[in-house]
């Protein structure tokens, strides 16, 4: 832990912080204006699994790739899953500095603290782990195994779980930075 306290010290730098936050942003919204409605255009309405984040079952995965047909699979596979492995390494990244950049300025970032620093890792392992479990339903499909599903959507849950901590977590970290901004005023 005292390497990755260390990494984070050396990293906490506004003007980094900023550039990485800007970078993120691009590439999500990118995924959410361009790839996503893309695929969707497939879909029917059905939502893509990395947009479900209370999980889905093996009948979902059926009927979406069902629903998306071999176009939109391909489309899947080519347009929206390459792009969704840039964003975990850059959402893990730019919210565990972004984090430890409040803590650092509440001087809370050598304490216990520092471990929800750890939940954008979290995240972006576990959205690999559930693109990977994508890629290898839509290689095999027809042919899905209810292991390869239960798997992957225990990593779509586990993304969405640590994701909302995390945002919760810095929310509550903004509010008291901001109580305290208003207490030097």
């Amino acid at each position: 832990m005292n390497r990755f306290v260390k990494f984070l010290e050396k990293n906490t730098s506004g003007k980094k912080i900023l550039g990485l936050f800007i970078l993120t942003n691009v590439v999500y919204l990118f995924m959410l204006f361009v790839t996503i409605p893309k695929t969707m255009g497939f879909s029917n309405g059905m939502k893509l699994l990395d947009m479900l984040p209370t999980g889905y079952n093996r009948d979902y995965v059926n009927e979406l790739f069902r629903t998306l047909g071999e176009n939109g699979r391909e489309i899947y596979l080519t347009n929206q899953l390459p792009v969704d492995m840039i964003y975990p390494l850059l959402f893990g990244l730019t919210y565990s500095l972004l984090l430890a950049y409040f803590l650092k300025k509440l001087n809370k970032l050598k304490s216990p603290f520092t471990y929800l620093c750890l939940l954008p890792i979290i995240a972006g392992i576990a959205d690999y782990l559930e693109n990977i479990g994508i890629i290898t339903m839509l290689n095999s499909y027809p042919d899905l195994t209810e292991t390869t599903v239960n798997a992957t959507n225990t990593f779509s849950v586990i993304k969405s779980t640590s994701t909302s901590i995390f945002f919760i977590a810095v929310i509550v970290i903004f509010i008291i930075l901001g109580i305290k901004f208003a207490k030097k005023k």
